[in-house]
């Protein structure tokens, strides 16, 4: 099969993917409500190393993140909860903080699964976090993507608008790390993820978007349904959905997006329904060369619905990793996707046989 993405062979590389972005602590109530809640249970996430994450639990691939941490006890229990994971660790940033979070903190989000009629709830606490204050000269991006290939070197660089809107620093850390990833011949994967606390809290939303026109005119895949292409890109004009899982809206503008952004080879997007907070009718679809393909909408349960786009791209790039092809791309994202919100926290709890069965079709039997 021909090699779409044109990835680096494993053998010439330390790293299968690496993620740019930042990390944080997840508080969690579980059944319950935030503002009622006596105790949380903690989790680590973000929406870029929740695809590191994934690669490397799932996929059994080699994935490191890249990512600032306050020196601290809540920078430690990160660093914990990342190690757990099986994500490498050597490439994070460590800023020492003054002991009351002025100069520097570790961010918070706390979440509700939802429930029902009651759906999920995040509250993020992150503002002067040690990633929002990367900056692009504090890392030495040709060693990393270009080093030997048995300390360094890179096949595929993912990271996305979430830390790119951090801050002004974020958004030039992004573009530095992507024009680097692209000069060694990473493929680079750029999800816009638009998040609208975070925009309406920039001081510069307008120069906020150039950069995102400007990342996305230079990767190789491109993940976000056309809100997001409107909201972080300004490519609007799309016509409605007929229902919240039409991809015809989605489809109309990658014909548009493909004569602006030519370096991208693969668009992506999920297609989502929430019919309850426990309901969902999930699928995806993927262009690639002029062609659709597409995960059919199903229904499933979600206990946890975070993380469920982040699984999917994570499950699409394994695909693309090991050449398997855009139809297995799209299967194995929107499956890994399907089951990552059947766990809590942000990430997945499964396996590739497990993945493979989903889309092979096999039922929710219990397996003894």
């Amino acid at each position: 099969m021909t090699n779409l993405l044109a990835v680096r062979p494993a053998e010439d590389c330390r790293w299968d993917c690496v993620a740019l972005g930042e990390v944080m602590l997840r508080l969690d109530p579980g059944e319950g409500r935030i503002r009622t809640a006596r105790s949380f249970q903690v989790w680590e996430g973000g929406g870029e190393y929740n695809v590191a994450r994934g690669l490397r639990k799932t996929f059994g691939m080699r994935t490191s993140v890249l990512t600032a941490l306050p020196r601290n006890e809540m920078g430690a229990l990160a660093e914990d909860l990342i190690l757990q994971g099986g994500v490498d660790t050597s490439h994070i940033l460590w800023r020492e903080a003054d002991g009351v979070g002025r100069n520097t903190r570790m961010g918070l989000n706390f979440t509700e699964r939802g429930f029902g009629v009651r759906g999920a709830l995040g509250a993020s606490d992150r503002a002067n976090s040690a990633a929002s204050q990367m900056r692009p000269d504090e890392v030495d991006w040709d060693a990393l993507f270009g080093g030997p290939k048995n300390v360094a070197g890179v096949r595929w660089l993912h990271t996305g608008g979430i830390f790119a809107a951090l801050s002004e620093s974020s958004a030039e850390t992004t573009l530095a790390a992507i024009q680097a990833a692209k000069r060694h011949g990473v493929v680079v994967s750029y999800d816009l993820n638009y998040r609208a606390s975070l925009w309406s809290s920039h001081p510069d939303p307008d120069a906020a978007r150039r950069v995102n026109r400007e990342i996305a005119g230079l990767v190789d895949v491109l993940v976000g349904d056309e809100y997001a292409f409107e909201s972080c890109l300004g490519i609007g004009g799309h016509a409605p959905r007929a229902d919240p899982t039409d991809a015809a809206p989605f489809d109309a503008l990658v014909a548009r997006a493909a004569a602006d952004l030519p370096e991208v080879r693969v668009f992506a997007a999920t297609l989502r329904d929430p019919v309850s907070a426990s309901i969902n009718r999930w699928g995806a679809v993927l262009w690639s060369g002029g062609k659709r393909y597409a995960a059919p909408v199903r229904e499933i349960a979600v206990l946890d619905r975070v993380g469920g786009g982040d699984g999917f791209v994570s499950g699409m790039a394994y695909a693309f990793l090991n050449n398997l092809g855009p139809q297995t791309a799209v299967d194995y994202g929107a499956a890994h996707g399907a089951l990552a919100m059947t766990t809590p926290g942000d990430n997945a709890m499964a396996s590739l046989a497990e993945v493979e069965a989903l889309i092979g079709g096999r039922g929710a039997g219990a397996v003894r």
